[in-house]
This record gives C-alpha cells, sequence and structure tokens, in this order.
C-alpha cells in the first residue's frame, strides 16, 4: 500500500478551483494501491488533515480537520505526495522546492519548470528562445518606489520609468487592439481582461496590478483555443493527446467563463486540420521540453482563423484536474481512464 498525500488547497486566489480538483483526484484514486492522506492548505497558510469518509470523499469540515503542527515531520512518513495546487505558493516552484529540500518524493513538474510555467513573462521569454510561435507581447511590472509608475522591460531587457498613459501609449504603438492585460503570475484567467481602447487598457492594468507586480500585454489572436495533454512516464517519453478545443460562453475563456458560466464548452477532439493536430502535439512537447517539464503539463494553444497560423498561449504545470477538466478529459479520449491516468502520474510508469 503506497502511502500518498494529497496537497490541495493553499494561499493563491485559485483555493477553491484546487480544492474541486483534489476531491475529483481522492474520489478516483484506487484505495486497494494507496493510503491516502488529505492534506488541506487554508489561505493563511496554515496545514490540516481533513477526514476521508466511507466513499473516499473529502470532508471539508473545521470541526473533523486536525491542525498539523510539524509540517516536515508529516510529509516524510508518505512515500509520495500529490501537490494539487494551482496558482503561486503551489504551482510555482516555492512547495516544490520545500520537498525537494527534505527529499520528500512528488509529483509534477520540478522547480525550474514550475516556476517558469508560472510566469507567464518569462514564459514567453523560453518560448521565444524555442522559436516558439506565439502573440505580440510587451512586459512591465509596478514600480515598487512609486505606485503611479510602471518600469517598461524591452527586447534587450532595458528598463524604463513610466506613466500608466506612457506604458498604454507603447502598447499601442507595438499591438493591435483587442489586446489582452494579464498578471504574470496567476492561473485560471484571474486578473485577466480584454481591452478593446485606451480607456480599457489602461483600466485592465491597473487590475491586472492589483495581482502582480508584473504585467503582460498581448495581441489579441481571433481563433480557436485549444489545449493539448503532455505526460512523461519514468523512461523519459513523452506522450501528448490529440489537442481538445474551448467555445467559451463570452468573449474569451475568462475565469467566469471556466467555473460558472454553464453554456461554456469543451470538445474533446478540436476543430481543426490533422495536419494542424499534428504540429500542436510536437509544440506541446517542445514546449514542455523547453521549460524542463517533467510529469505532466497542459498547453494552450490558438488557431488563428484568417490564416490558420498556430500561436501558443501558455503552459500549465498544474492543470485543472476535476472529471470534466480537459486535462484528465483528454487522456480518455487519448486511452487512459482517469484512474489509470493517476497511476501513471503517481507511479511513473505503472511502476512504483
Amino acid at each position: 500500500m503506497i502511502k500518498l498525500g494529497a496537497i490541495y488547497g493553499g494561499k493563491s486566489t485559485e483555493n477553491e478551483v484546487s480544492v474541486k480538483s483534489a476531491r475529483s483526484i481522492i474520489k478516483n484514486l484506487d484505495k486497494s494501491k494507496y493510503e491516502i492522506y488529505s492534506i488541506y492548505i487554508d489561505k493563511n497558510g496554515e496545514w490540516f488533515e481533513d477526514n476521508i469518509n466511507n466513499n473516499g470523499e473529502i470532508e471539508q469540515s473545521k470541526e473533523k480537520r486536525v491542525k498539523i503542527d510539524n509540517i516536515i515531520e508529516y510529509l516524510k512518513k508518505l512515500d509520495i505526495v500529490f501537490p494539487i495546487l494551482h496558482g503561486l505558493y503551489g504551482e510555482d516552484g516555492t512547495i516544490q522546492g520545500m520537498l525537494e529540500l527534505f527529499d520528500i518524493k512528488y509529483v509534477g513538474c520540478k522547480v525550474l519548470a514550475s516556476s517558469i510555467g508560472m510566469d507567464k513573462a518569462y514564459t514567453k521569454i523560453v518560448f521565444d528562445k524555442a522559436n516558439i510561435n506565439q502573440a505580440k507581447y510587451i512586459y512591465a511590472r509596478t514600480d515598487a518606489n512609486n505606485n503611479n509608475k510602471y518600469i517598461y522591460v524591452d527586447e534587450n531587457f532595458d528598463e524604463k520609468t513610466i506613466d500608466i498613459k506612457e506604458l498604454a501609449i507603447i502598447a499601442e504603438e507595438k499591438l493591435k487592439y483587442p489586446m489582452f492585460v494579464k498578471p504574470s503570475n496567476s492561473g485560471s484567467s484571474v486578473g485577466i481582461n480584454k481591452a478593446k481602447n485606451r480607456e480599457g487598457l489602461i483600466k485592465n492594468i491597473k487590475i491586472a496590478s492589483e495581482y502582480d507586480r508584473k504585467i503582460l500585454i498581448e495581441e489579441g489572436i481571433k481563433g480557436k483555443e485549444v489545449e493539448c495533454a503532455v505526460l512523461e512516464t519514468n523512461g523519459g517519453r513523452v506522450e501528448a493527446t490529440n489537442p481538445g478545443e474551448v467555445i467559451p460562453a463570452g468573449e474569451y475563456y475568462s475565469f467566469d467563463s471556466k467555473y460558472n458560466d454553464t453554456s461554456s464548452k469543451t470538445l474533446n477532439n478540436a476543430r481543426i486540420t490533422e495536419e494542424q493536430k499534428e504540429e500542436i502535439k510536437k509544440l506541446a512537447v517542445k514546449a514542455f521540453k523547453a521549460i524542463d517539464g517533467t510529469s505532466l503539463s497542459r498547453v494552450d494553444f490558438f488557431v488563428e482563423d484568417e490564416t490558420g497560423k498556430i500561436f501558443i498561449n501558455e503552459i500549465n504545470t498544474m492543470p485543472g484536474f476535476t472529471e470534466i477538466s480537459m486535462y484528465p478529459k483528454l487522456f480518455n479520449e487519448y486511452g487512459y481512464t482517469y484512474e489509470q491516468l493517476l497511476d501513471k502520474l503517481v507511479n511513473g510508469d505503472g511502476q512504483f
């Protein structure tokens, strides 16, 4: 029996999304193979052990929850942990570094890949170097010494301190509307907004600044949003699924479209050509290797309507993992049941 610790929740804005993923994973883990320890991190960073009921489901009851005082000692008694954490303080290399420091085996990408994958600005830089086509963008960060100023970082990493109107003008010089303004370190589309004019651009820069000191402004791509799931086994072989497609309820796949609007749809088989599918699979593996990925990731792309060109959007090193999330759905289409996929992730190639 493998002692497996499922860690979920966390301090990020994606705490609730993480809990949903964990509920699904714990429910589908084979209880004859795994002795499961259910570990919840609350928004204040406190660690607790949740109760798992007779149906193998998490009971998030404060009365039954037990505080974990010595976290490292607790984790060291386990064979492996599964950090089902989305966003900052979980998907960004922080918990991965802690686990490696104390020689605790875990599922997922390592420190470098997790940190690069979380930081959209630096993901862009790596993909530029890997010569993977992506939307035009600019990058800036807030000035720690002056709340009304931004530091624009150009292609050569030269910096210029400017105000928000000047940043908007630079964006207009280099990019076309519509533009997407994103906090560099945020997941589940939190803090991401679409701008169609300068007024909207300035407003959305201010919103993104509330979530992160680094701001990414991208030129919008009109086309299909497609996603490809990748999985690495112990032998180093990386498997890539056929890409699926996201059909958002709104203009784009916002947080609300993902989690609240039931009219958003996903297709297990994207409505693109076979050549485009094969190219996306190759690019997904290339992107995964470019950030030094291990274990799993979901790689997101756009296929432009007018030209058919493929643009990489981002890579998610710990994608959503509910039963209706794209990552397990794509691998189900590929031929792995949810339970088989979890076995492969925990055991590498199915052998512990």
